[in-house]
């Protein structure tokens, strides 16, 4: 699965999936939408606050294997069609790579410990990101690459309104911005 591939593999399976129940499969609904979202929201919320909790910031064990699986579907398939194995051992090993990287920036997001990755400017931006899909969860269903949400219509960069937002170093500012109407007056953009 190519890295781009897989930011669309993450935003269908995050909006379909995990924002929505589907039919009597409603699980990854429950444990993101009701419990994650509940638990975890745009406010001093978003950042851990009762240890009980932390076991709702990343996924159940199995649900990697699972998801990297369903993933190598095509890729199983343009692997027995070619010959070509190559196509599905870097399909699974681009997955690995994708899904690890999402359940560790999640985590960090969620708990943050002033990890180097922490200090980045690229997590700095993913986690304004992150924060914005706590505060409107029809926006920005990707964590690891928002190409998807950029692509299809529900990137946001900022919030229309203000809100009491997490205040941290590794949390940017997503209020809207200000902008001067007159001397001395500001006005929302």
């Amino acid at each position: 699965m190519c890295i781009p591939m897989a930011s669309f593999f993450e935003w269908t399976l995050h909006r379909y999936l995990m924002h929505k129940p589907m039919g009597k499969f409603t699980y990854p609904f429950e444990r993101h939408a009701l419990v994650h979202h509940q638990i975890f929201k745009a406010d001093h919320t978003y950042h851990l606050i009762r240890e009980e909790d932390k076991k709702t910031i990343p996924m159940a064990w199995w649900n990697g294997p699972v998801l990297i699986a369903v993933g190598q579907i095509p890729f199983l398939a343009a692997a027995i069609l070619s010959g070509k194995w190559g196509l599905l051992c870097g399909s699974v090993l681009a997955a690995s790579v994708y899904y690890g990287a999402y359940e560790y920036m999640h985590w960090c997001m969620h708990l943050p410990r002033r990890r180097n990755v922490e200090r980045s400017g690229i997590f700095f931006r993913l986690n304004g990101h992150h924060l914005l899909h706590h505060r409107y969860m029809h926006k920005n269903f990707n964590v690891v690459l928002p190409l998807a949400d950029l692509c299809l219509g529900t990137l946001l960069v900022r919030s229309k309104v203000r809100f009491q937002q997490p205040q941290d170093p590794v949390v940017p500012n997503v209020q809207p911005k200000m902008k001067r109407k007159t001397a001395g007056a500001m006005e929302l953009s």
